[in-house]
């Protein structure tokens, strides 16, 4: 394999479902992506619409509310959509960073001296009563420690407690506020033993060939290089342009760099863009991904030949849905067109029967 930009580019595609749409529910593509980043709440919908056949908002909320998908914190520290038995794995994994991450943070700060396990031990039947916003378990939390920053007690049980986000946050078109509950009270059902290696071979699968410092900046963990040494007779190494070593599943998907990339529209803070510690596979080299705030769903970026290439927003002036796609360089006029065949249908599937708009704005260069 071409270990050039390009070939790296079409393989990450290929498994990212982003070559062209599959025929899978979206339970089955959510754990074949190891989850997808959920900060912005409605976002994976427009994720998995990218990827799958016939992919309709309901299937998503279903998963939701019976409790077979969940919203948790799990890689780099971030709330992601991932199944219940991929939250089972992946936490315990990702736990030591979590309390890396709120060693590190102000809220630790505020807290010196106090005993955590204690405060723990306190929080977690709060947590299994019923859903808490994280101000209801800092008021909680503040009344049994007068004197003591409530909010810096709550932050402390949602980085170190294995939490979830129930319903209805998440469900399509819901701007419910973030209510968080014990895990295990939640699905029923405790965390496994933590498998590194085999969470790093799934990211392979997903995002491969990478790089070990690729596995750590898209999982947050540290010291990988270790477990990764005794993966290797199970691994195929090749090499960048730069001799950087890249690693992968011997038998995974790697397209010629020929294959063509249709325009897809991504959301919000898509994993593609934000899995690998060098990005220049879906990146320039000068640009970072952009990171707006939003509910999602209604802005996101647009990968054009493969690249990131234009952010959209959609707004519902009267009397319809629009479209606006924002190129970050010229687009040629088989790229437009493309443009405005595929915001079309997203447009069908985000705003539904309304009128719809497409409009491309000037580059932005």
């Amino acid at each position: 394999m071409s270990s050039a930009p390009r070939a790296l580019n079409r393989a990450t595609l290929q498994r990212q479902m982003l070559l062209e749409r599959v025929e899978l529910t979206a339970e089955e593509a959510i754990e074949r992506l190891v989850g997808m980043q959920g900060q912005a709440p409605n976002a994976p919908y427009v994720g998995l619409w990218s990827r799958l056949e016939g992919f309709r908002t309901e299937e998503l909320a279903t998963l939701l509310t019976t409790r077979r998908a969940v919203r948790a914190t799990v890689m780099r520290g971030t709330v992601h959509l991932v199944t219940a038995a991929d939250f089972a794995a992946l936490r315990p994994v990702v736990q030591p960073m979590l309390e890396r991450l709120f060693a590190r943070s102000p809220f630790a700060r505020n807290l010196r001296g106090l005993d955590l396990d204690a405060l723990l031990a306190e929080a977690i039947p709060l947590v299994e009563e019923k859903p808490r916003t994280r101000a209801e378990l800092a008021r909680a939390l503040a009344e049994r420690r007068p004197g003591t920053d409530g909010l810096s007690l709550a932050y402390a049980v949602t980085y170190l407690v294995p939490l979830v986000q129930v319903p209805p946050r998440g469900i399509w078109g819901s701007r419910g506020q973030a209510t968080w509950m014990s895990a295990e009270r939640w699905l029923g059902r405790g965390l496994q033993r933590p498998d590194v290696e085999g969470i790093l071979l799934r990211y392979l699968g997903a995002f491969g060939p990478a790089t070990v410092a690729d596995m750590a900046g898209w999982s947050g963990l540290s010291g990988l290089r270790e477990v990764v040494e005794p993966m290797r007779p199970r691994l195929r190494v090749f090499h960048d342009q730069r001799g950087r070593e890249l690693l992968d599943l011997p038998d995974a998907p790697r397209p010629h760099p020929d294959t063509p990339a249709p325009v897809r529209f991504l959301p919000e803070y898509d994993n593609v863009l934000l899995s690998h510690a060098d990005r220049s596979r879906v990146l320039d080299h000068d640009r970072l991904p952009p990171l707006p705030p939003g509910n999602g769903g209604r802005l996101g970026t647009v990968l054009v030949d493969g690249r990131l290439a234009a952010t959209w927003r959609i707004t519902t002036p009267a009397p319809g849905a629009v479209l606006t796609v924002e190129p970050l360089a010229t687009v040629s006029g088989r790229d437009r067109q493309a443009l405005e065949e595929e915001g079309r249908r997203l447009l069908e599937f985000v705003a539904g029967d309304s009128a719809h708009d497409v409009r491309l704005a000037a580059p932005r260069s």
